[in-house]
């Protein structure tokens, strides 16, 4: 059951999923805070009981380069508008039960639109219906943000967070009490 976690970067974009225990290790490390966490679950370390994180995001901003890009999947166009709905604003611990966060095309599919980042937007389910197959201009319903194209760090990213924490692992064992600023990619 457990396939890891969402990493955001600090900017609030989403990177990747790491391991659960590697975003545990960033969170207990202070290198990463919980942003959402799974309350009936909790993991337990040698010192800490902890909510098991759904979603973190990295305290330092990690770079990353256009030419790595991710299709649209409701995981990351959530993350990428703070699991609120773009016309209603409500977030998604707020909806009422059966109510659901949802992709809307701001362009219906139906009427050309494309299924690519500028065109889709998170919506509550409720919204979503009352939009139908308009247009934004049609219905008076615009977005609170516009939506564009988060950067993303492909899988194999996920080296930097390893290298990150050997280097966290390396200060620890000489007692530094400084650290250094290094510049990832």
């Amino acid at each position: 059951m457990i396939v890891g976690c969402l990493a955001l970067n600090a900017s609030f974009e989403p990177l990747t999923m790491v391991p659960l225990r590697r975003a545990l290790r960033l969170v207990i490390d202070g290198k990463a805070e919980i942003v959402e966490a799974d309350s009936d679950r909790v993991v337990r370390s040698e010192k800490l009981t902890l909510p098991r994180p759904a979603v973190i995001r990295l305290m330092r901003f990690i770079h990353v380069p256009r030419r790595f890009r991710r299709q649209v999947t409701n995981t990351f166009l959530f993350a990428r508008d703070r699991y609120r709905c773009q016309y209603c604003g409500r977030l998604q611990i707020e909806l009422k039960p059966r109510e659901s966060l949802t992709r809307d095309h701001l362009i219906p599919l139906s009427r050309g639109g494309a299924n690519d980042w500028a065109n889709v937007v998170t919506a509550c389910s409720p919204c979503n219906t009352r939009k139908a197959n308009n247009l934004p201009s049609e219905i008076g319903m615009h977005p609170l943000h516009a939506p564009v194209e988060p950067h993303f760090v492909h899988l194999s990213w996920a080296h930097h967070l390893e290298d990150l924490e050997h280097r966290h692992a390396m200060n620890q064992q000489h007692h530094h009490g400084h650290h250094g600023h290094h510049k990832v990619g």
